[in-house]
């Protein structure tokens, strides 16, 4: 075996293709980590959304989009007092009455954005244990309280929303008196008011649905025999994960289009960067007949350039592993329902490493394969 040594000086030869070779590289490792982060955030954040002890009791025909959904107000009781195994918090049973509406808002600056505004009453929070009131208070009338990435959803600054401002939705003032949490989930990116101020802005009797939490998950089917037996109210039930994971579904072709481009993009620099091994390796055939020519063999040969090949693309992939820490790592993306973070993980970096290794291994092998066939008496006139 040639030692590693020598493979090492022949990277240095070249400064530029050197440059080229690691960023290549990097640039190729950084969209496959940050095309993996960003499918395992959407999916993280939609999967963590829906309870399973929570069911969704919606319009018939609106199991797609609780936007879309109406229900009568006075299912929330109805639906309260019939269906056996609701959970209950200090004697109050946990069902929440929502309406949830897309509409544009204007902050105190005049910046306008869309966002989901959820109606809602006290009750939520016996549904939604996961949310944390971090600062103010719950919203009362004329008064909303957001959620902790509200502000990045809505592409605002963050002290556009702090407590004590005020958003403005159809033409009425709404004075933020509340922050809250819900870590990994879509409900951080949402604003929620009273449920009688959205019901007026909305201009509609109706809610969107009735978000019951269970004792036992397996009580689903009580709610689904509630469900099919009231005809009166014509309801579908749902659990709330199946209802997320419908929707996971539907941003499938989105994450496949993420996919779609990060592939484009490393093949076309695979192809770029055989082509330019190729005009490297085309001078080094005389080399390469004289390694042969003092007893080296061809195998050998070909495993010092996969290592010059592999030495490059890993020394790009830990710039870009770098580069993924300090830029990505922690950021959060903003999407239609919501807003998720990226997460460097032990995943996405083992994933960096392999396509690190796939591309120091494929880009040199046809160029290789090429220096290295002529019969030594040609390579040695070459």
């Amino acid at each position: 075996m040639l030692p590693l040594s020598y493979a090492i000086r022949n990277l240095l030869r070249s400064k530029s293709r050197l440059a080229q070779t690691v960023g290549g590289s990097a640039l190729v490792v950084l969209l496959v980590m940050a095309a993996v982060a960003i499918n395992q955030g959407m999916s993280r954040v939609l999967s963590a959304s829906g309870s399973p002890n929570n069911v969704i009791l919606l319009g018939t025909g609106s199991e797609e989009s609780v936007q879309r959904s109406e229900v009568s107000e006075n299912t929330t009781g109805i639906a309260s007092a019939s269906i056996p195994g609701i959970q209950e918090i200090l004697g109050v049973r946990a069902v929440s009455g929502e309406i949830h509406f897309m509409n544009y808002i204007s902050s105190d600056d005049g910046s306008r954005a869309q966002a989901l505004i959820r109606g809602v009453s006290p009750a939520i929070l016996h549904v939604h244990p996961e949310v944390r009131l971090t600062q103010g208070r719950f919203p009362a009338a004329g008064e909303v309280m957001v959620g902790r990435l509200a502000w990045r959803n809505l592409g605002l600054k963050q002290d556009r929303l702090k407590i004590g401002t005020s958003i403005t939705l159809n033409d009425q003032t709404l004075r933020v008196v509340g922050r809250f949490a819900a870590p990994g989930t879509v409900m951080e990116s949402e604003i929620w008011a009273a449920i009688g101020d959205i019901r007026v802005v909305a201009q509609r009797e109706t809610i969107s649905c009735v978000v019951i939490r269970l004792e036992d998950p397996e009580d689903f089917s009580e709610v689904d025999l509630f469900a099919k037996q009231r005809l009166d109210l014509e309801l579908s039930a749902l659990r709330e994960s199946d209802y997320y994971g419908r929707l996971s579904e539907f941003f499938s072709p989105l994450r496949a289009m993420i996919w779609i481009t990060v592939s484009l993009i490393a093949l076309g620099a695979v192809f770029g960067g055989i082509h330019t091994l190729y005009a490297a390796f085309a001078s080094r055939v005389r080399e390469m007949g004289t390694l042969q020519a003092i007893g080296f063999g061809r195998t050998t040969l070909l495993l010092s350039l996969l290592q010059e090949s592999t030495l490059a693309c890993l020394t790009g992939t830990l710039l870009a592993s770098t580069l993924a820490m300090l830029l990505l790592d922690g950021l959060t993306v903003p999407f239609s329902i919501g807003t998720f973070s990226i997460e460097i993980n032990s995943t996405v970096a083992l994933i960096g490493i392999l396509s690190g290794l796939l591309l120091g291994i494929i880009g040199v092998i046809p160029p290789a394969i090429r220096c290295l066939k002529p019969a030594l008496p040609t390579a040695l006139r070459s």
